[in-house]
């Protein structure tokens, strides 16, 4: 026996990355859908002229009508999704909907037309209508595993009504092919549930190795695989700009050759921390290697914003640090480049952010403007040798 939950398998827990990539698999063809609009004009045409029954001609209208609106709605969905903005978490629950939605009544139509095709006692247009429900319903276990409480709602509205007729008949024979209908229902509806298992656990684990493969290991902050991107994309779709900071931290060799790595690798973690608490959602933190770290700023409303943003990495990060009984003191030195006015592209708010960079530490410290050759504010950091232990 099927429990509710079993027959019905639930895909709340999901994440929205999951879900996002769900929503480009089922709109990312269209080549179930045409084949099951033209395969039932081809069928319902041949059957209606044949037996000259309405019921069936205004079915495969019907049929017809909806597989060119979902045509239209997948090629609405990815100029949507081709846009400048990302899709948001409702906007992509409303596009799952409509596909489902439009999955659902394809399948009704099919089963009310492959059952109108028996009542009519025409076994060839009949096998012809059954075989469309047959690949649809393997498309529907493919495709629509997906989202499973739709798919088994979509097997049962393609199999029951030709069951249903089955079994009215008064034959042996009609009633052992609706035995044999009713087996490949259930069996299609444990497949789909097998399948969005699977599935989603293969879209979950691929995500993951992708999460993984773009953080720095020991900060757990972005790496610097994503400049071309998460910053990228930041610096095309944000409006109003983005301003990024380069930051090299001052005489963290000098605490890491004194104290052993695990402090200097511990000191990094705490570096870290300290940047989180400054970055605000949209914000992007990226270890670019060694010492070195970038943080992107999403928006900032004006100058003062980012000059206000800079100073607060300058206090935070030069702060003492308490490490392993050792009390450390370091300096930074950071370098700020704005879109679009120091740069439009990712590889140009770079080299000018650590031209900003080496001024900055020319000047021992503190954070300089790319666009401003003379500044050196923010003071100096420059740790003496007594401050780098307790």
């Amino acid at each position: 026996m099927f429990s509710a939950n079993r027959l019905f398998p639930k895909d709340d827990g999901v994440s929205d990355a999951v879900r996002f990539e769900v929503m480009a698999t089922l709109y990312g063809t269209l080549v179930p859908i045409v084949f099951v609009g033209l395969s039932q004009a081809i069928v319902g045409g041949i059957t209606a002229w044949q037996t000259g029954d309405l019921t069936t001609a205004i079915l495969t209208v019907a049929g017809v009508v909806v597989a060119v609106v979902r045509v239209l709605g997948v090629q609405a969905y990815r100029r949507r999704a081709a846009g400048s903005s990302p899709l948001d978490r409702t906007e992509a629950a409303i596009w799952e909907r409509r596909y489902t939605t439009g999955s659902f009544i394809s399948a009704l139509i099919l089963g009310l037309f492959a059952a109108r095709s028996m009542i009519l006692d025409d076994a060839l247009c009949t096998v012809m209508a059954i075989g469309i429900g047959f690949g649809f319903g393997a498309g529907v276990v493919a495709r629509l595993s997906l989202c499973p409480r739709v798919a088994i709602l979509a097997l049962l509205a393609i199999g029951l009504p030709v069951i249903a007729v089955t079994f009215m008949q008064p034959d042996a024979r009609h009633f052992g092919l609706g035995l044999l209908f009713a087996i490949y229902l259930v069996a299609s509806m444990e497949m789909v549930r097998l399948t969005h298992k699977s599935t989603v656990s293969h879209i979950t684990l691929k995500q993951q190795f992708e999460q993984l493969a773009r953080l720095d290991p020991m900060t757990g902050v972005f790496n610097r695989s994503v400049l071309n991107t998460d910053l990228a994309d930041m610096v095309a779709r944000q409006g109003t700009g983005v301003a990024v900071h380069a930051i090299d931290l001052d005489h963290f060799k000098a605490a890491n050759d004194r104290f052993g790595h695990p402090v200097g690798d511990a000191l990094l973690k705490q570096v870290t921390e300290r940047l989180r608490s400054i970055a605000r959602p949209g914000d992007l933190i990226v270890r670019m290697g060694g010492d070195e770290f970038i943080l992107a700023q999403k928006q900032p409303s004006d100058r003062r914003n980012v000059e206000v943003r800079a100073q607060q990495i300058c206090d935070a990060v030069s702060a003492p640090y308490h490490i392993g009984g050792h009390d450390i003191v370091i300096g930074v030195s950071v370098g700020v480049a704005m879109s679009p006015d120091d740069g439009q592209s990712v590889e140009a708010l770079l080299v000018r952010s650590d031209d900003a960079l080496y001024r900055a530490k020319q000047n021992r410290g503190g954070y300089v403007f790319a666009d401003n050759p003379l500044q050196g504010m923010g003071g100096s950091y420059q740790a003496a040798d007594s401050e780098l232990a307790a």
